[in-house]
């Protein structure tokens, strides 16, 4: 039981990052990634259907509706994120409380298209600053105050490619749901 909560959780296993850079093929890899995602998040809450984004994707999960406001808040700190380490030295950034967030009343007053739209305006204005970032940017830092970490810009972008990814899954487990 314990490992399909587990698989329900992570529907695409764990993200890892790399210890060393990236080639220019993994980073267009990720960053084509980031740039399908709006895409792929429209899709999968699609095929679920408005009511099943009603419903959790597994027990004690975020509903769909919940994963697509949480990925267009996230995304957007994710964003400014990249843009704080390209203009400060190595910057502290601000952890959140996602699942405060989540509970944030205008997650059941917002139309899930209105995150969708977000997403999809945002990865656009991101993808286009990742397609134009040099070698030496790509190196660039900042410190996660929660977990004691420094990471380059490279190693965001695995992780940031993942987090979609991860959360595409929970939508498609919603269409699955009988």
């Amino acid at each position: 039981m314990e490992s399909n909560l587990l698989d329900l959780q992570y529907p695409i296993g764990r993200a890892v990052l790399p210890e060393q850079p990236l080639t220019a093929a993994e980073r267009t890899l990720y960053i084509n990634q980031l740039a399908a995602l709006p895409a792929q998040v429209t899709a999968a809450a699609r095929k679920a259907g408005g009511v099943r984004l009603e419903h959790a994707y597994r027990p004690g999960g975020w509903t769909g509706r919940q994963v697509i406001h949480h990925l267009a808040d996230v995304h957007l700190n994710f964003y400014l994120r990249y843009r704080l380490a390209l203009t400060e030295d190595n910057p502290t950034i601000r952890p959140f409380d996602m699942n405060a967030w989540a509970a944030l009343p205008d997650n059941d007053a917002t139309p899930v298209t209105v995150s969708l739209a977000l997403l999809e305006a945002l990865h656009s204005r991101w993808v286009t600053l990742l397609w134009h970032l040099t070698e030496e940017q790509w190196q660039r830092t900042f410190f996660h105050p929660a977990y004691q970490q420094t990471y380059t810009l490279e190693q965001a972008l695995v992780q940031y490619s993942w987090h979609g990814r991860h959360h595409v899954g929970h939508l498609e487990l919603l269409s699955r749901e009988v």
